[in-house]
């Protein structure tokens, strides 16, 4: 740009820092504009870069740089990319900005240098290494320069923010050179330098002292942590390669690590905190990926970082716990990293976890177990700022009661739970003494009169708290040499008579706590502190406790007690905020349970109250599902259910007849509860809510354009026919209407179609039907019905059925609950279903092609699996039609549909399903029909090494497996989650172990630990639902309640049923049943063959026949 070009992008620059709004909007426009002319970045670097021109003109020059340049026109096909990209070529406009960018890097303004550091970063992250390759050696070069501290400072800042984009390639090169660098600045306060390199610092013309300071020093760490950091994201390939590396730096590194953490913790003193919390990063990175080296090395470490946990607790209760000295809350640097120390003492208390969880350094604290203990939990007092927040505001208190991220108690909680998971017993009977210890101090504290007394009280009880199940055990167990009981009961005897008001905290963490440790309080005790709680139900804590202690308390002597506390929390409804609401709610859910023959009397003074909280807070999932949840207590609760849903359903069927007039969630959140008043009720109830919402909830179904009314009101469908079967159908007078509306449901059909001048409608009978149309008006709403007079019938014609839920261009959202809604046909109603079969497999199919949704995918598979059983005996017929039954793609819809199944089953949830999906893949294969042969699908992962650049460029690899063999491999994987939960040593009975009960041992003896299955297995959150599948007394939850109800499916024994039909099976064929064995892991191949075994062994001279066998 020319000198007058210049000055222009100067006043321009200028102008958007001017007061006046116009003024400013004036020169950011120009300056966008003018960001598209080739030479803009240039010039502007040439601002930036000039350090006689004012800080604020060069600040927000490099912000430019970054913000609006780099970030828009550097790189082409980058997110936020807009044309022009920057010029290349004889005047490559890059390579100036660039070059520009290294000269301003020693700058000596701090926010200047963030600056410059942050448009390096932005930069780099394009260009560097490969277009940049001087980058990295003049940052080196920089800090080498001992006598340009400005440059150290930059430098560093520029590394920190580079440290994000090293990967294996550079660190491994990078870490032998800037190692000792970095160490050179953090182990060296000062540097001594001659007059003329300091003079444009210093005035003095002297020798004089130029300091590395703690902030420069912490920034160096900071790239040490980082590197260390990728080093050891290397182990896991490169363990030996880094391990040398890493090895002769490890001891000076310690050393120095030791050097700034041997003195005690400084008050007011944020620069302190700050490097050491660096150190502490650091340590963590070594001892977490260099386990091996860390030892030989660590022990120099050991004593300093124990003065700094002790001397840090002082600090702390003076900053934080009595507020008498300043904590820096809120505080940043310039690079905007917080100074506070509660950040630092977060950090300690983090890598004193990482200590004592760390097998081979965690006796470097075991004989200090107890202090680490005692001071751990002072460490866990409210602070002054709390106090002054929730005393403000309680129902903040309740809020960050939830919130267990980011704060010194939750950290500390979660390193005394790492000392009781390391140390077993001993770390009990640590954490129990040194209770006790802190609980005579409070006491002594209390009676010399001390304002503060009850701190370190209700520190105590929230870190018994905190651990009350691993306590709870030890305490049942009997193996711990102090009682838990005692020390409980003691803290109850001297903290409940304390003033509410005058201990409120204290108060709150007590009635919060004790309700978790309830088993082990004597009834007498336990009683006295439910009455206590009743008294302060005005504390939301008082809820929180009541709502968990309930359940288990004495109705009798609860019983005078009820309209009270009936009284006492619709009061509490009538305040609570949208925090506290749903503890209050809990608690009434709980009271009702408990006073279940007293609700009777309160139902209609209560119900009306809960039906308000939920309108108005019916868009609100967390409140409105509470309200709903008290609702159905009521429900449940003698002599309710009739006037709950006469009170209901008058102000439910108006808004279901005008679903245009609701407001948002209203129509969604009253069919919810509709939905719930159908469950578990008498037929005469069923009938009631039918005569009132039937008609309105098939007109939502098949007009509504809200995914969510779709699924609730499918939902709702689904119930009523579950409630009333074959009985629903005679309810509305007609049945064959019932039938057509239900129907209508699954087969959102076109409103007419024109054929000869006439209209035709298609009703789901698989025939076309012709006449002449009425509209009507039903219930508020329009309504096409056909006249039986003018009706004819042409069975010549078919057409696909189901096509609104099963329609496949719906998004699948909408369809969410069409699975339970035609299992619920199926089941109930299966003569009026059978003649629709066909249309329907041809529908599931289309739907299942486009869906997207796992959950959706499962629950059509479901379908198909439900009619597999169906089919039953005569399997191969299905089987047939589905292969009659196109799918695009695909040969036929029977193998679209294995292939489906085939990959899907891993992903399938809860314990009906499970059952029903894996029982029916054993009846498909024990067909040994032509058609499973011909079927080829997913089989194993193809496992090996896997960058990340490869990961984002290829899915994952595998393996093809003919349908039989992957068939049997998902059984043996149903087998194998069988026999680990039998190996966890679960106490309740299994289905496995009811396949032979009589030698319980002999039965452990046979579960083989076995490894990994190859594919299709389940996530941890499945194995918890495959959990659930096992045990016999285990309910399913609300989602299954329709299905497992109803379905005489949910009875099978699971193992058994496998067991038989494994040993009938390889007996029956066994050339067959070997051949596909050698497609299984070994971990399958080990679990069938258990099974063969336990029955050879069980009955060894019966040749053939499970039956035999067993």
């Amino acid at each position: 740009m020319a000198d007058q070009d210049q000055q222009w992008l100067l006043n321009c620059l200028t102008a958007t820092l001017d007061t006046n709004q116009e003024v400013r909007s004036y020169a950011e426009a120009s300056l966008n504009q003018a960001s598209l002319q080739p030479g803009f970045g240039g010039a502007l670097s040439k601002v930036a870069a000039n350090r006689e021109l004012p800080l604020g003109l060069r600040q927000i020059s490099f912000c430019r740089i970054e913000l609006m340049f780099v970030k828009k026109h550097w790189q082409e096909g980058e997110e936020n990319f807009e044309h022009p990209v920057v010029s290349r070529g004889e005047k490559d406009e890059k390579e100036v900005i660039r070059r520009l960018l290294l000269l301003s890097v020693d700058d000596s303004n701090r926010k200047i240098c963030t600056a410059i550091s942050m448009a390096v970063s932005s930069v780099a992250h394009y260009d560097w290494p490969e277009d940049w390759p001087d980058l990295l050696p003049f940052l080196l070069n920089l800090i080498n320069d001992q006598t340009n501290i400005n440059g150290v400072h930059g430098a560093l800042r520029c590394l920190a923010l580079l440290s994000g984009d090293l990967d294996d390639t550079v660190v491994p090169k990078l870490v032998p050179v800037l190692f000792p660098c970095l160490h050179i600045i953090v182990s060296s306060p000062h540097i001594v330098l001659d007059s003329l390199t300091v003079n444009k610092f210093l005035s003095d013309s002297g020798g004089c002292q130029v300091f590395y300071d703690k902030p420069l020093r912490t920034k160096a760490l900071s790239v040490v942590y980082s590197c260390t950091s990728m080093l050891g994201a290397m182990t896991g390939v490169y363990k030996t390669e880094t391990s040398n590396l890493i090895m002769p730096m490890l001891k000076p590194w310690m050393d120095q690590f030791s050097t700034i953490l041997e003195h005690p913790v400084q008050s007011e003193d944020p620069d302190d905190w700050n490097i050491r919390m660096e150190v502490l990063k650091c340590l963590n990175q070594f001892v977490q990926n260099f386990p091996t080296l860390a030892e030989t090395e660590f022990k120099v470490v050991v004593g300093p970082l124990w003065q700094t946990f002790v001397s840090s607790l002082s600090v702390y209760e003076r900053s934080l716990i009595e507020g008498a000295e300043d904590p820096y809350e809120g505080r940043y640097d310039s690079d905007g990293a917080e100074k506070s120390l509660e950040s630092f003492v977060i950090q300690l208390l983090e890598f004193m976890l990482t200590i004592v969880g760390s097998r081979r350094l965690a006796k470097v604290v075991a004989n200090n177990l107890r202090e680490l203990v005692y001071y751990t939990i002072a460490f866990l007092q409210i602070t002054e700022q709390q106090v002054h927040t929730w005393s403000l505001d309680p129902n903040q208190y309740v809020a960050d009661e939830e919130d267990t991220t980011y704060s010194c108690r939750v950290s500390g909680a979660l390193l005394l739970e790492e000392v009781v998971s390391a140390c077993g017993l001993e770390g009990i009977e640590a954490i129990v003494d040194s209770s006790q210890r802190r609980f005579n101090e409070s006491q002594q504290g209390k009676i010399a009169g001390s304002a503060v007394w009850w701190r370190i009280r209700e520190a105590t009880i929230f870190a018994l708290a905190s651990l009350s199940e691993q306590l709870l055990e030890a305490e049942v167990s009997g193996m711990t040499r102090v009682s838990l009981r005692d020390l409980l009961e003691q803290l109850i005897a001297e903290d409940i008579g304390t003033g509410v008001h005058e201990y409120p905290f204290l108060h709150a963490r007590l009635l919060s706590s004790v309700a978790k440790f309830s088993s082990v309080i004597s009834h007498g005790v336990l009683e006295y502190f439910v009455y206590a709680a009743i008294k302060a139900i005005g504390m939301d804590v008082a809820c929180r406790a009541l709502s968990q202690l309930l359940p288990g308390a004495n109705r009798e002597i609860l019983r005078p007690h009820m309209m009270s506390l009936f009284s006492s929390l619709t009061d509490l409804l009538n305040q609570a905020s949208d925090e506290t609401l749903h503890l209050v709610l809990e608690t009434l859910q709980a009271a009702i349970q408990t006073g279940h023959e007293a609700t009777a009397a309160i139902e209609p003074i209560i119900s009306p109250i809960i039906l308000n909280t939920w309108v108005s807070h019916v868009s609100d999932p967390f409140i409105s599902i509470d309200a709903v949840e008290v609702l159905e207590a009521i429900k449940n609760a003698p002599n309710c259910v009739h006037p709950l849903v006469s009170r209901i359903l008058p102000f439910i069927g108006p808004v279901l007849n005008k679903p245009q007039q609701q407001s948002d969630g209203l129509v969604a959140g009253s069919l919810d509860l509709v939905t719930m008043l159908l469950k578990n009720v008498p037929s005469d109830v069923v009938k009631v809510v039918y005569d009132v919402c039937f008609d309105p909830v098939i007109r939502i179904v098949l007009q509504s354009d809200d995914h969510g009314e779709m699924q609730n009101a499918t939902e709702c469908l689904a119930a009523l026919i579950a409630g009333g079967k074959q009985e629903l159908l005679a309810w509305g007078g007609d049945s064959g209407y019932t039938m057509r509306s239900l129907l209508d449901v699954a087969s959102r059909m076109p409103s007419s179609i024109l054929v000869c001048g006439c209209k035709s409608f298609f009703f789901p009978f698989g025939v076309p039907v012709y006449g002449f149309i009425e509209e009507k008006s039903v219930l508020g709403g329009a309504s096409l019905w056909i006249r039986e007079d003018k009706v004819r019938c042409d069975r010549t014609e078919r057409l696909f059925l189901f096509r609104m839920l099963l329609d496949p261009d719906m998004e699948s959202s909408g369809s969410l609950f069409v699975g339970t809604y035609i299992l619920q046909l199926i089941l109930h109603l299966p003569s009026q279903m059978a003649p629709h079969i066909q249309d329907l497999v041809a529908a599931l199919v289309k739907r299942l092609q486009s869906c997207q949704i796992t959950g959706l995918r499962s629950s059509l598979l479901l379908i198909f699996a439900r009619l597999v059983h169906m089919s039953a005996p005569n399997v191969e017929q299905f089987i047939d039609l589905l292969v009659t039954v196109p799918a695009i793609d695909y040969d036929n819809s029977f193998v679209y549909v294995m292939s489906e199944w085939a990959k899907q089953q891993g992903e399938i949830q809860g314990a009906y399903q499970i059952k029903v999906t894996t029982t029916a893949l054993a009846l498909l294969l024990s067909t040994r029909h032509v058609e499973l042969a011909k079927i080829n699908v997913q089989g194993h992962l193809v496992k090996g090494i896997t960058t990340r650049s490869k990961a984002k460029s290829a899915p994952d690899q595998w393996t093809m497996m003919p349908l039989p063999a992957k068939i049997l491999a998902l059984l043996a994987d149903v087998l194998i989650e069988i026999q680990e939960q039998v190996a966890i040593g679960n106490d309740e009975d299994s289905d496995w172990e009811e396949i032979q009960a009589e030698d319980v041992e002999t039965d452990q003896d046979l579960v083989f630990s076995s490894g990994a299955t190859s594919f299709g297995r389940p996530t941890y959150e499945q194995l918890e639902a495959m959990a659930k599948v096992f045990d016999e007394n285990q309910e399913d939850g609300d989602e299954d309640d329709l299905l497992s109800g109803a379905d005489p499916l949910n009875e099978i024994n699971l193992a058994n049923y496998l067991a038989d039909f494994l040993v009938e099976f390889s007996y029956s064929d066994r050339q067959l049943f070997d051949h596909l064995c050698q497609s299984l892991t070994e971990s399958q191949r080990n679990a069938i063959q258990m099974i063969l075994s336990r029955c050879i062994f069980a009955c060894p001279n019966q040749p053939l026949g499970w039956k035999a066998v067993c």
